[in-house]
């Protein structure tokens, strides 16, 4: 397929592995282009030999990362192959076979508008736990955060247009976290997805893998950890305002006022916080659709307290805790889909 490029970014590769799978590519695909992400000296004449073998090799002199290295990869040729309809990226440690990225290439041919991603099976023996464990936690943090369904949210076989390739560029990201950026950006953007399945390949239980658990997902996860903590901090500022207002009113309907005092305190600190921290979109139309919510939610959360107090006569804080963590839930999706939509800051 001369009109597909093939793009592996790799950093001190098995370079039995590696070779064998390029001579592979090389019966299906002219262009392939291998990025060296700071590999040691020692792999310099193994990185010189695929040269030999008419493959194109970026060299970063020092480790840059998995996503600044598909950005260059994809910058390198958009300037020099304006022929090129689009491209794979794949990993160099063995995982994914030639019959996948040829049919992975198929698929961006005819899909110019979508991301193609290769999926795999993480209920296969075969995957090793922190592999099919991360997957499936990420993917549930993908759907409850982001409302994106997606099957194989760490794939890094993935097939992209000209065009998106182009648009892909400018997302922000250097590292493994560029491909979850990746994803982020097509549901702001309303770009489709389209899922392939693909053989679910394990080589040495993914010892070659460069995916550092900790640290790395640090920093995948951050956006969605900035989420959680500022809204457990509004959560715990709002219920703490709410017992002391609830101390010191002696009107009839105290549970509503103390819902109301202490929900505009805290939604004042939960927007400032979010807009600068979590969301990008800071503005009179965010901040209008915001505060529509709060007193949407506000006036739910009083009125359903004050019933189930009078209801069921336990303490006020119980049922405060209860009704406003199932109303938290709802008020997650509601800003996702309505308050900030396109607005995460990746």
């Amino acid at each position: 397929m001369d009109n597909i490029f093939i793009v592996i970014p790799t950093l001190d590769p098995d370079e039995e592995i590696m070779l064998k799978f390029i001579k592979e590519l090389k019966k299906s695909f002219k262009n392939i282009l291998v990025v060296n992400d700071g590999s040691k000296h020692i792999y310099d004449e193994f990185f010189h030999d695929l040269e030999k073998l008419d493959i194109i090799v970026l060299k970063h002199y020092v480790n840059l990362g998995k996503g600044r290295g598909i950005k260059n990869a994809f910058n390198y040729i958009l300037n020099n192959y304006p022929q090129i309809e689009g491209c794979i990226t794949c990993d160099s440690d063995g995982q994914h076979s030639v019959k996948d990225i040829k049919k992975m290439a198929k698929e961006v041919l005819n899909n110019r508008d979508k991301l193609i991603l290769g999926v795999r099976d993480f209920d296969k023996e075969n995957v090793p736990p922190k592999s099919r464990y991360g997957n499936k936690i990420t993917r549930n943090i993908f759907k409850i955060f982001i409302g994106l369904d997606i099957s194989d949210t760490q794939t890094g076989l993935r097939g992209f247009s000209k065009k998106l390739m182009s648009l892909f560029m400018d997302i922000s990201g250097e590292r493994y976290e560029y491909e979850t950026n990746m994803l982020i950006f097509t549901k702001e953007e309303g770009i489709k997805i389209k899922e392939i399945e693909i053989e679910t390949i394990y080589l040495n239980s993914n010892a070659n893998s460069h995916f550092n658990p900790l640290k790395d997902s640090i920093m995948i996860y951050r956006l969605f950890l900035k989420y959680f903590l500022t809204s457990f901090s509004s959560f715990l500022l709002d219920i703490i305002l709410f017992c002391s207002i609830l101390g010191i009113l002696e009107i009839k309907e105290k549970i509503l006022a103390a819902t109301i005092l202490a929900r505009v305190v805290s939604s004042i600190y939960n927007y400032i916080i979010n807009s600068n921290l979590v969301f990008k979109n800071m503005s009179i139309n965010s901040l209008f659709k915001y505060y529509l919510l709060v007193i949407l939610i506000m006036l739910v959360s009083g009125c359903f307290v004050t019933y189930l107090y009078n209801l069921l006569n336990i303490p006020v804080i119980i049922i405060k805790i209860i009704v406003d963590t199932l109303l938290w839930i709802i008020n997650l999706v509601v800003q996702r889909e309505f308050v900030f939509k396109g607005a995460y800051d990746e």
